[in-house]
C-alpha cells in the first residue's frame, strides 16, 4: 500500500514517525529514528504529504524534506493536542507522531507557511534585538530595584534613570557604587548593541521592494516592515487581510451561543512581537491624528471619540494588518489602487 500521509515528532536526537496508507491505516510506523538517519528515511519514502509541529527546527526540515518532492504541512501544536489518544498520562512521541498525521488530514486544518532561509535569517536579526530590548529593560529595573534599598526610588522612564543613578554614583556606600556603575555600563553597552541593530533592520527594509511599499502606510516604519515581510512573506497563504488580522490576534474573540452574538477583547493569538509593533504604530498614528486633516487621521480622531483610546489603537492597529495583506499580495497594483 502506498503512503500517503506521514506525521512526524520532532525532537533534538530522536524522532518518531507515523504514516498511513488510502485507508487511513499504519502503514509505516518508526517509533525512535536518530537525527542521522532521519533525512535518510524520509527521503527513501515515494512522495507524500508530510506533517510537523511548527516548532524549534520544523522549518528547516520542512525545506529538507521538499527536496525529495514531499509535500510538508506545519500545524501549530495546539491544534493538533485534540487529536492525541492517548491522554496526558500516555502521552509518547509515537502517539505524537499518531496525533500529527491524524491532524494533517483534517479538511479544515489550518497550516503554518513554510520560512525560506533567507526570512528565518532575517527575523535572526530581530529576535537578537528584541533579546536586547528586553536585558535593557531588565537591567534597568535591577538598577531601580538595587537603589530603592537605599532610598533612592527613581520614575520608571529608562532617561531619567540613566541621568539620576549616574548622578547619585558618589552617595552611595562601598560596594553599591561598584555594582550600579557596571549596571550602567552595561545600559550603556547595550543601548550601542539596539543602535547597530536598528541600522541592521533599516538596512534591511530599505533593500527590499515589498518592505519600501509596507513604509508607505501610516504607522509602519522600517521595523515593522521587515518584520511583516520576514515572518509572512509574500502573504498568499491567507485569503484577505481580515484572515492575516486575526491570525495576528487583532479581532475580538467571540462568545456566541443560542443566537446572541458576544464579542469580547482581541484574542492576542499569532505572532505577539508582529502585534506588538503594529500596536506600537498605530499609538503613533493615533497621537499625530489630531494635526492632520487627511482622510486617515479624520477617521483615527472620530473612531477615539467615539470607542475611546484603546479600541481607536486596536482597530487602526487592524486595519494597518489589512493594508499590509493587500500591499503584500497585489503589489504595484495596489499602489495603482491607492
Amino acid at each position: 500500500m502506498a503512503i500517503l500521509y506521514v506525521g512526524i515528532d520532532l525532537a533534538k536526537t530522536v524522532f518518531a514517525l507515523h504514516g498511513v496508507d488510502e485507508h487511513g491505516k499504519p502503514a509505516f510506523v518508526r517509533p525512535s529514528v536518530a537525527r542521522a538517519k532521519l533525512l535518510e528515511t524520509v527521503a527513501a519514502l515515494r512522495p507524500c504529504t508530510i506533517g510537523m509541529e511548527a516548532c524549534s527546527g520544523a522549518h528547516h526540515w520542512a525545506r529538507e524534506f521538499a527536496r525529495f518532492g514531499h509535500v510538508v504541512r506545519l500545524m501549530a501544536p495546539k491544534f493538533v493536542a485534540p487529536y492525541r489518544m492517548s491522554g496526558k498520562r500516555g502521552k509518547t512521541d509515537a502517539a505524537d507522531a499518531a496525533a500529527i498525521c491524524e491532524a494533517l488530514q483534517r479538511p479544515n486544518m489550518r497550516f503554518v507557511p513554510v520560512k525560506s532561509e533567507a526570512q528565518q535569517a532575517r527575523l535572526c536579526v530581530h529576535r537578537m534585538r528584541q533579546g536586547f530590548v528586553e536585558q535593557r529593560t531588565a537591567t534597568i529595573n535591577r538598577l531601580r530595584g538595587l537603589l530603592s534599598e537605599f532610598g533612592i526610588v527613581l520614575p520608571q522612564k529608562a532617561q531619567t534613570v540613566r541621568r539620576q543613578a549616574a548622578a547619585h554614583l558618589e552617595d552611595l556606600p562601598g560596594w553599591a557604587d561598584t555594582a550600579v556603575g557596571d549596571a550602567l555600563s552595561e545600559i550603556h553597552r547595550l543601548d550601542e548593541r539596539l543602535a547597530e541593530y536598528d541600522r541592521h533592520v533599516a538596512h534591511m527594509a530599505a533593500e527590499d521592494e515589498s518592505s519600501r511599499r509596507l513604509m508607505k502606510l501610516s504607522g509602519i516604519g522600517p521595523t515593522t516592515a521587515s518584520a511583516l515581510v520576514a515572518t509572512v512573506g509574500h502573504a498568499r497563504d491567507f485569503k484577505n487581510g481580515r484572515q492575516l488580522a486575526a491570525w495576528l490576534g487583532l479581532v475580538p474573540g467571540q462568545y456566541s451561543s443560542g443566537g446572541k452574538t458576544r464579542l469580547g477583547s482581541i484574542t492576542k493569538a499569532g505572532d505577539g512581537y508582529l502585534r506588538s509593533l503594529l500596536i506600537l504604530g498605530a499609538r503613533a498614528v493615533l497621537v499625530s491624528a489630531a494635526s492632520k486633516d487627511d482622510r486617515l487621521s479624520r477617521w483615527a480622531v472620530a473612531l477615539a471619540a467615539r470607542r475611546g483610546y484603546w479600541k481607536a489603537v486596536v482597530a487602526i492597529a487592524a486595519k494597518n494588518a489589512r493594508l499590509a495583506w493587500a500591499v503584500l499580495v497585489k503589489g504595484e497594483e495596489f499602489k495603482a489602487m491607492a
